[in-house]
């Protein structure tokens, strides 16, 4: 990426890995959280890394950047994760230039999601730029990549069904309490974690059960008490854990935790209970599954339900392709132009001088001369050229490279040496 003038270093890179080849116990291991994050930005801005962005969610851990070798990028991730470098080997990908560029597109519009057209993963990438640019780790090249992944997600989400339908994991945990458990309005439901996925789920239990059997408890109890008074459900405190896990048939586990938050020494329950762990990484023990009458499902189960509105929703990817393609194509041709970007700005400057000259002269020369007008119709006209050139760049690539050692022997052009 040198040639492009954007950072010191010549390559763009994606490391990471996802729910396509780790499963959800060796994506728990890579998990970062708000903490992990801000380490990494932090350390990253010591090694010379001037450009980074990272995407950690239940489906993916990534990081994008600019290195001078795509091991920094995969360091920084293990340093600061429960994962190790063997581990990353396995089951990880490392992508360089375009394929990183098209790799983030297809993350950002949903077309890489564990389920097809979920738009989340959107909200995730701003607070990631937003967070990166707080640290000084953003560049022209992310700002213009990201906008135009935001650009693409909005425009599929508007212009095709690719999104239709109540589809995501919090759906699927309902849907599959739905068909699993009889009798589901005479059952008492336990929901502990009330963050994004636990909200959301909430309100998928309300909408689709009509249910007045909920029971929330979050370790904050005032967050817990939001939710609670706007659907009118029973909040708990977080003590009371145990006891309201012995009244539950089902217990939804949204949590966020690094480390499990139900083992089988909370569980003494004298009747069946299944439990949908929602996190990453998992936050239910495995060993609860030891217990008599207890069933575990987790995320990734979840996520592989297929249903009417999923397999309807394949049909509107090669639109949203054709999207991506089209803005793609902008940000390709945007890029393209940064490597005339130096010589069109020493041009500018060369010809700002120019025009200080004459109007210096000029003033000196002519009685009442008015360098106001002077200077604007100058700037104007500066203005116009830079512009002419910059478009023939745009519209001539073959012969681009020739016209620029053209334009710096013409105008005894010397530019900055990187």
């Amino acid at each position: 990426m040198k040639r492009y003038h954007i950072s010191k270093h010549n390559s763009f890179y994606t490391v990471g890995l996802s729910y396509k080849m780790a499963d959800a116990s060796l994506r728990g291991k890579f998990s970062l959280d708000q903490g992990a994050i801000n380490s990494i930005l932090a350390e990253a801005k010591l090694l010379g890394i001037d450009g980074l962005l990272i995407i950690s969610t239940c489906n993916r851990s990534e990081l994008h950047g600019f290195a001078q070798h795509p091991f920094q990028l995969i360091k920084l991730l293990c340093d600061y994760s429960k994962g190790s470098i063997e581990e990353f080997q396995e089951v990880a990908y490392v992508l360089k230039n375009q394929e990183a560029i098209d790799h983030l597109f297809r993350v950002g519009t949903g077309l890489d999601s564990q389920i097809l057209g979920d738009f989340e993963i959107i909200s995730q990438l701003k607070r990631s730029f937003g967070l990166s640019k707080n640290h000084g780790l953003t560049n022209h090249f992310l700002e213009r990549l990201v906008n135009s992944v935001i650009q693409a997600s909005k425009k599929i989400k508007n212009d095709t069904d690719i999104s239709s339908g109540a589809t995501s994991v919090a759906f699927a945990s309902v849907q599959y309490i739905l068909k699993n458990i009889s009798e589901i309005s005479t059952k008492n439901i336990l929901l502990f974690g009330t963050g994004k996925i636990g909200r959301n789920t909430c309100e998928n239990l309300i909408k689709h059960t009509n249910h007045p059997h909920i029971t929330l408890i979050n370790r904050t109890k005032d967050k817990a008490e939001k939710i609670g008074g706007k659907f009118n459900l029973v909040v708990k405190d977080f003590g009371d854990l145990p006891s309201e896990i012995r009244k539950s048939d089902v217990l939804i586990v949204a949590t966020g935790a690094n480390n499990p938050t139900i083992t089988k020494e909370l569980i003494y329950n004298s009747k069946p209970l299944l439990i949908l762990d929602l996190s990453i990484p998992k936050n239910v023990d495995d060993s609860v599954k030891e217990l008599e009458g207890v069933s575990l499902v987790h995320l990734d189960h979840l996520s592989q339900i297929t249903d009417e509105t999923l397999e309807r929703r394949k049909q509107f990817i090669p639109e949203a392709e054709v999207i991506i393609e089209h803005i793609k194509k902008d940000f390709n041709e945007w890029l393209e132009s940064r490597k005339f970007a130096p010589v069109i700005k020493a041009l500018k400057s060369k010809l700002k001088s120019f025009k200080d000259e004459e109007l210096d002269f000029q003033s000196k020369k002519i009685s009442n001369f008015n360098a106001e007008h002077a200077d604007i119709i100058s700037e104007r006209i500066i203005q116009k050229i830079t512009t002419q050139f910059a478009n023939h760049f745009k519209d001539s690539q073959n012969d681009a490279e020739d016209s620029l050692e053209l334009i710096q022997k013409v105008f005894q052009i010397e530019l900055a040496k990187e």
